[in-house]
């Protein structure tokens, strides 16, 4: 006696991808052009700052504007700007500025990293050597 089994609608889409896969292999051919391991969408519009937002981070920071400016990799008359209002920051700028928001103690703890006092020959117990800006 042989009972049929019937496939629910998502094991049937499964079995339908899994043949179309096998019907794939046996034409040849690149497959990655055809199939991904998966497919990934990463909603990061950033949000848009205003003279008073850019300057409660800076301050959240603790940090003055030429050091907020070069932790950005931006000029300090560019971050001037931003506070004052007659610039907005660019794209790349609001997504630095969305993600030291959403998690400001991450950022000042790298800041504790990064931070050497000029004049100090040493740090970490090794003397500092390579690029510099």
């Amino acid at each position: 006696m042989t009972r049929e089994t019937r496939l629910s609608d998502v094991g049937a889409e499964i079995v339908g991808a899994l043949l179309g896969f096998l019907e794939a292999l046996e034409e040849g051919g690149d497959l990655s052009r055809r199939y991904t391991i998966r497919t990934v969408e990463l909603e990061l519009k950033p949000r848009e700052y205003g003279p008073a937002e850019v300057r409660k981070i800076r301050d959240q920071m603790g940090l003055s504007q030429p050091l907020f400016a070069r932790f950005l990799g931006v000029s300090t008359q560019t971050v001037r700007a931003w506070e004052q209002g007659t610039k907005a920051p660019s794209g790349m700028a609001c997504r630095f500025l969305d993600e030291i928001s959403l998690s400001p103690e991450h950022w000042r703890d790298r800041l504790k990293e990064i931070i050497r006092v000029r004049g100090k020959e040493k740090a970490n117990g090794r003397s500092r050597q390579g690029c510099t800006t």
